[in-house]
């Protein structure tokens, strides 16, 4: 059991160190999500229009989708996902699937002011970009060191070996092939670098997770008609995050793609993990 320090207790969570020599995920068991959309299977083409489109239509009540799905809770969530950070004087930092800019902005807010750091915020998503970018303007966030990129997880625009942090929150189990996104992350992190990753899990406790069940697919279906007028995209949202790999799979995935050193830290009773790895050589 890997000591974490003490937090509210809204975000108490318990880490492991697993070995990347004793794990090894077999290709049948991570492929049957590669193209799953929601519960359905769909092939790749139409995964990648089907999830843009998803985010095309949420993406102006993004912060609304994710208070919704997890009673707000989310923002205890990223704020202890960041905390893990230790940006340099010139540390370059990479959050893919971060077009809103909830992870980012975070980041910055840890910069030494006058540093030399950049922060690279990666979407495949235009409109989840515009709505960052209109993010940043209305809270005041006008900084050289802050970067948009429209690009794709699974083949990132961005050069071998050059950042030195890659976060990738709630992003992950929407990409088409996560091995490729993991492969991805992988490169173009330095030797030393970490990744890490902030997702939707599997709840432990037997009660609480009936409860999130019903909560997941009887009431998040239905605020998404009535608050953003789109059932459809937040049944989806609810769905994928069953479709999504155990902790112990993604491990797996993490050690194939080269990271070493892996961790999985579950919050509020596995609702959400935060996977750690890195890039060693």
């Amino acid at each position: 059991m890997q000591a974490t320090r003490r937090l509210p207790a809204v975000v108490q969570s318990s880490a492991r160190l697993l070995s990347c020599s004793s794990m090894r995920c077999r290709t049948e068991e991570t492929e049957s999500f590669s193209r799953s959309f929601g519960f359905s299977q769909v092939n790749e083409e139409d995964k990648m229009g089907k999830v843009h489109k998803v985010f095309s239509n949420v993406a102006d009540k993004y912060d609304l989708m994710n208070d919704v799905m997890s009673l707000g809770v989310h923002r205890l969530w990223k704020d202890r996902f960041v905390d893990l950070l230790r940006p340099t004087y010139r540390s370059v930092h990479l959050d893919v699937a971060g077009g809103t800019g909830d992870i980012a902005f975070r980041i910055m807010h840890k910069l030494i002011p006058g540093s030399e750091n950049q922060v690279i915020v990666s979407d495949i998503n235009e409109n989840m970009l515009r709505v960052g970018k209109e993010r940043a303007v209305a809270q005041g966030i006008q900084d050289e060191r802050l970067q948009w990129v429209q690009g794709n997880a699974e083949k990132l625009p961005t050069p071998s070996s050059s950042v030195d942090t890659y976060t990738i929150a709630f992003g992950i189990r929407n990409v088409t092939y996560i091995d490729q996104a993991l492969e991805e992350a992988y490169r173009v992190l330095k030797p030393g670098g970490r990744f890490l990753c902030l997702e939707f899990s599997q709840v432990s406790n037997p009660v609480l997770a009936e409860l999130y069940d019903f909560h997941s697919f009887k009431v998040i279906p239905i605020l998404g008609e009535i608050f953003a007028r789109d059932r459809d995209s937040y049944q989806y949202l609810v769905e994928s995050i069953r479709r999504f790999p155990t902790r112990d799979q993604f491990c797996d995935m993490m050690c194939d793609a080269g990271f070493e050193g892996v961790t999985v830290d579950t919050v509020q009773c596995g609702i959400a993990a935060i996977h750690s790895g890195y890039k060693l050589s």
